[in-house]
């Protein structure tokens, strides 16, 4: 694709990170799998009504589209006309998280998939998905880990030690501002949560689970939809050959402990809206 000055900037070869979130790209059906195996270890999802919430490549989108009834919202208007639907039918619309086009109780599932770090009015998102889930809905989010030790080493956005635990405002006044100019004037920087964070945001109408045993398993299973950062692949490989990959699997558990404040890179939760 030829890049100009309206071609977004997750598009533009020249970009440090265009190689990471290529690959992101490429792999966005096989990401959309992983999502599904998670949700359907105690949920049977058909004829389900689903918003997949940032939905970026639409793989995810895709994967739930074939049995189920999917709306594809973006705040991107590109990246939902790259989501071709020529052999799947879904439906999508350009929306905001904070402002969602549809009706109270529309949906079975939302799907929050590596958006809720972007997001610069988390207040305005959770009274969304409150007002347009079902009595009986289940969310999906899935985020990186702000206080992990891997993110600490290499952030999952730009690759680099102790970005992860700064606020937006911090990385944009001393980051950005000098070392990757051309994405100073962007909004959705991101800014991760701790396990606490999360968990205080929905606690008041959510049952949670997590699911890092379940993640683990698929990782060192080889599932291409959990990774694809070169660093986190080299980790992975690493130990695999050390044999630090069973140790892992061992000790990997769902617990809000020690294990998933500090070590797991990425959250999975399914949130179960609590019955009145």
């Amino acid at each position: 694709m030829e890049i100009n000055s309206n071609t977004p900037i997750w598009l533009d070869r020249s970009h440090p990170n265009f190689l990471r979130w290529e690959k992101s790209r490429k792999l966005s059906i096989e990401r959309g799998r992983f999502v599904r195996s998670i949700i359907e270890q105690n949920n049977k999802i058909e004829n389900f009504t689903i918003i997949d919430l940032g939905s970026g490549e639409g793989g995810t989108t895709k994967v739930f589209a074939r049995d189920n009834f999917v709306l594809s919202i973006d705040l991107s208007l590109i990246r939902l006309q790259r989501q071709n639907s020529s052999d799947i039918k879904f439906s999508r619309i350009n929306g905001d998280v904070a402002n969602l086009p549809v009706k109270d109780r529309f949906a079975d599932l939302i799907i929050v998939q590596d958006v809720i770090e972007h997001l610069t009015d988390r207040n305005s998102f959770y009274k969304e998905i409150i007002r347009v889930l079902k009595p009986d809905g289940i969310v999906y989010l899935s985020t990186p880990n702000k206080l992990s030790f891997i993110n600490l080493i290499s952030d999952p956005h730009f690759g680099l030690p102790f970005i992860s635990i700064l606020k937006r405002r911090t990385i944009k006044k001393y980051f950005l501002k000098y070392f990757r100019k051309n994405d100073y004037y962007r909004n959705d920087i991101a800014q991760l949560l701790s396990l606490k964070e999360l968990i205080t945001l929905f606690a008041k109408d959510f049952c949670f689970e997590l699911n890092t045993k379940l993640a683990v398993e698929e990782l060192f299973n080889g599932s291409k939809g959990i990774v694809w950062s070169d660093i986190h692949l080299k980790l992975i490989s690493f130990c695999r050959v050390t044999g630090i990959d069973r140790i892992i699997k061992k000790i990997a558990n769902n617990k809000s402990g020690i294990l998933n404040k500090f070590i797991t890179p990425t959250f999975y939760f399914i949130f179960r809206k609590k019955s009145n």
